[in-house]
C-alpha cells in the first residue's frame, strides 16, 4: 500500500514539473485591486479560497448591479407617479418600519458607512417584488406579470444569498442568473 501510495505522488509531482515546463498558465489574483487587496492582507489568504472568491465576486457585482437597478426602476416608476412622498404612500408600513429600523440601527454605529440615504437601500431585495406588487398598475405596462416578477427576483435572491454568505454557485446556477438578467432587461427596456 506504501509503495502504490508512493507511486501515486510521484507521478503527480512529475505531472506538476511537466506542467510548470510548458508554461502551462495559472489562474491569477493579480488583477484584483493591489492597494486593496494590501489593505486586506490579502496575501496572507489561502490562493485557492482567494481564486474561487474572486470568480464569485464578478456574480456578486452583476447580482448588486442588477439589485440597484431595480430599486432604481421601482423608485423612478414610483416618484413619477406619486411625487416626492412616495415612500410614504405607496410603500407598506411593515417594510417602511424594517427599513426605518435598520437605517436607525446603523446610524448608532457611526464609524461605519452607512447602506445610502434613502430609504429603499436598506430594504430586502425580495421586499421589492412585495412594493411591486403593492403597486402593480403602475408597473404593469413595464413588467410582464406580478408572478414572473416574484420568480425572478426569488431566483436571483437564491443566488444573491449563497454568495453573501461566502457560498459558490455551479456554472447551471452562474447561466440562470445571466439567463434571468437578460430577460428582466429585454423586458423593462
Amino acid at each position: 500500500m506504501e509503495k502504490e501510495l508512493y507511486s501515486f505522488v510521484f507521478k503527480g509531482l512529475l505531472t506538476e514539473a511537466a506542467l510548470d515546463r510548458t508554461e502551462r498558465v495559472k489562474p491569477q489574483i493579480s488583477d484584483l485591486d493591489p492597494i486593496v487587496a494590501e489593505r486586506l492582507s490579502l496575501d496572507l489568504l489561502d490562493e485557492a479560497f482567494v481564486l474561487r472568491a474572486k470568480r464569485m465576486a464578478t456574480v456578486y457585482t452583476v447580482i448588486t448591479a442588477f439589485e440597484n437597478t431595480v430599486r432604481e426602476f421601482l423608485s423612478k416608476i414610483l416618484l413619477e407617479a406619486s411625487g416626492e412622498s412616495w415612500w410614504d404612500t405607496t410603500v407598506s408600513e411593515k417594510i417602511r418600519n424594517k427599513a426605518f429600523s435598520r437605517r436607525e440601527e446603523e446610524s448608532k454605529v457611526r464609524w461605519h458607512t452607512p447602506r445610502g440615504d434613502a430609504l429603499i437601500n436598506y430594504t430586502d431585495f425580495g421586499d421589492l417584488t412585495s412594493i411591486i406588487q403593492q403597486n402593480w398598475p403602475l408597473f404593469e405596462a413595464h413588467l410582464h406579470s406580478i408572478e414572473w416578477v416574484r420568480h425572478m427576483i426569488n431566483t436571483l435572491e437564491r443566488s444573491r444569498n449563497v454568495i453573501m454568505h461566502s457560498g459558490e454557485l455551479q456554472n447551471e446556477d452562474i447561466e440562470r442568473i445571466g439567463s434571468s438578467i437578460r430577460d428582466w432587461i429585454r423586458q423593462v427596456g
